[in-house]
């Protein structure tokens, strides 16, 4: 069993930033595919962003693609969530989920693993 844990969600003013942490228990997750989804209320989970198994590569909803970065770090057993340039619309309470396998996947049926998630709020 993988046990994962977000962090870091908060209130910010658009425009600004926050850093969203997963950290994983249980099992290392250096052969997991980890990835980022989120939900705002009235509306179904989506996805955010993807990472393979060593950080390679990376896949980003084409919304988030130039303010949002994925990273981990298999030493820690934690993957990072940096977005910038934060919208009202980005206002979502946000899920790290791993799935275990080298490659990413974007589909929210892929992922085995989830966390209790972290409330993201921008203000306008």
């Amino acid at each position: 069993q993988v046990q994962l844990v977000e962090s870091g969600g908060g209130l910010v003013q658009a425009g600004g930033s926050l850093r969203l942490s997963c950290a994983a228990s249980g099992r290392t997750v250096s052969n997991y595919a980890m990835g980022w989804f989120r939900q705002a209320p009235g509306k179904e989970r989506e996805f955010v962003s993807a990472i393979n198994w060593n950080g390679i590569s990376t896949n980003f909803a084409s919304s988030m693609k130039g303010r949002f970065t994925i990273s981990r770090d298999n030493t820690k057993n934690t993957v990072y969530l940096q977005m910038n340039s934060l919208k009202p619309e980005d206002t979502a309470a946000y899920y790290c989920a791993a799935r275990l396998g080298l490659f990413l996947r974007v589909g929210v049926n892929e992922y085995e693993y989830w966390g209790q998630g972290t409330q993201v709020t921008v203000s306008s």
